[in-house]
């Protein structure tokens, strides 16, 4: 958007210059005067469009608060304007009245470059106030000259509305950049705010559950120092309490640091839908409540999910993140569709059922679609998702789509097939005896 703004401003005096200078060619074969006249104001304002492209770069980063006004660029800028209107003025007087309708064109012809540029440098009262001079200006000049009233108000009447055009196109194209900026500028610092409220919150729980058992620590074992100096028993006992107090906090701070690093499957679909859409990726998240796959929006039910077992839930939300980061590093999508659903196993378990599909394949080795091996991040999710009696499939879908699917038994234990190796290798151990 920058970059079509930015551009569309630097051709358009050039764009300006090449239409309005249409009745110019036929008096530029004209020998003496009027020729010389009417190759000034062509140059004049050949000067005014490569002017105009420092002035709108600069007035650009002026509304970007970010430079000065430069009042000396835009100073020099005004004499190619005068003289090119003098010259104009000049010319109607030589060649008469007839073209008097070629110099109205050739008067915005004359203005218009400085006009796109001061619309961005001046403060709208200053920028009425300059321009209606101008168009007062060459008022006179055209009465001085002896023209006709339509002449003369017809010419300042032009000179003042393609002043108004272009401050209201200039205006508008760079009130849109700044809505942009400003949306980008808040974007960072939502997310420098989150990961600062995340800090907290995690300093927050380590103090709640360290600072009172620190503290009763520190009393105990000064207690236990006083009383050993005694030689009382009783100091044995505090130094205990004191074991048994750091080996609580020792458990709460791994609670903490647990639940800090656990996902959950309704949070990591919101903040996936959230961060793919912040990276214009169309996110739909789709749930079926039963066997079939009849999708409907999330947000029209789905609070089923939130009664799933807890560790089911966690190793989808795991499968929901790792399929997020996979399609925004090693994917160029548009579209990515997610859907939560319930199935049956080959063996008639009921199990939770989660599919995340995108677009925009890359064709990368070891991307998603591509021809290479899974990354650690597949790997990893198939470690997680083992323990519960999950599986984990991934591959190309329909119409040149990636596909991401897990499946986990809704009665997962995560110590099952722990306990299930630990028997077969004591059945091995037995046999061998």
């Amino acid at each position: 958007m920058e970059l079509l703004t930015r551009w569309t401003l630097y051709a358009l005096p050039w764009i300006m210059l090449v239409v309005m200078a249409g009745p110019l060619p036929g008096r530029l074969r004209d020998e003496g005067v009027a020729g010389g006249l009417a190759w000034a104001q062509l140059g004049l304002s050949a000067v005014q469009s490569v002017l105009a492209i420092p002035l709108l770069r600069r007035g650009i980063e002026h509304r970007r608060r970010e430079r000065e006004v430069p009042w000396g660029l835009l100073a020099l800028a005004t004499v190619p304007m005068v003289a090119g209107q003098g010259a104009g003025v000049a010319l109607l007087s030589t060649v008469g009245a007839p073209d008097g309708s070629a110099f109205m064109t050739a008067a915005t012809m004359n203005t218009l470059p400085f006009s796109l540029s001061s619309a961005l440098l001046l403060s709208v009262r200053a920028f009425t106030l300059l321009h209606g001079g101008i168009g007062a200006a060459t008022l006179a000049a055209l009465a001085v000259a002896g023209e006709g009233p339509f002449m003369v108000v017809g010419s300042a009447f032009a000179v003042l509305l393609m002043a108004a055009l272009a401050l209201f196109t200039v205006r508008s194209s760079i009130w849109m950049l700044v809505v942009m900026w400003e949306l980008d500028a808040s974007r960072e610092v939502q997310a420098r705010l989150a990961v600062a409220e995340e800090r907290l919150r995690f300093g927050r729980d380590l103090h709640d559950v360290m600072g009172r058992n620190l503290a009763v620590i520190a009393l105990k074992s000064e207690l236990a120092v006083r009383l050993a100096r005694r030689g009382r028993p009783e100091a044995a006992e505090q130094m205990a309490e004191v074991q048994r107090i750091a080996q609580e906090s020792q458990r709460e701070v791994r609670d903490v640091v647990r639940g800090y690093r656990g996902a959950d499957l309704q949070v990591e679909l919101a903040g996936a839908r959230s961060v793919l859409r912040a990276a214009r990726v169309d996110c739909r998240i789709e749930y079926a409540g039963g066997d079939g796959d009849s999708g409907r929006d999330w947000g029209a039910d789905g609070g089923w999910a939130g009664e799933l077992p807890a560790a089911v839930r966690s190793a989808l939300g795991w499968v929901v993140r790792e399929g997020t980061t996979n399609v925004l590093r090693h994917a160029e999508a548009a579209r990515c569709t997610v859907r939560v659903g319930l199935g049956r196993a080959a063996g008639g378990d009921r199990t939770a059922v989660l599919v995340m599909e995108n677009d925009g394949v890359s064709e990368s080795p070891g991307g998603p679609g591509g021809a290479g091996t899974a990354g650690n991040g597949l790997k990893g999710l198939r470690e997680r998702l083992a323990p519960l009696g999950g599986t984990l499939w991934s591959g190309p879908g329909e119409g040149g789509t990636y596909r991401l699917r897990a499946e986990v038994p809704l009665s997962a234990d995560p110590g099952r097939e722990g306990r299930q190796g630990r028997k077969g290798r004591e059945g091995r151990e037995g046999g061998g005896l």
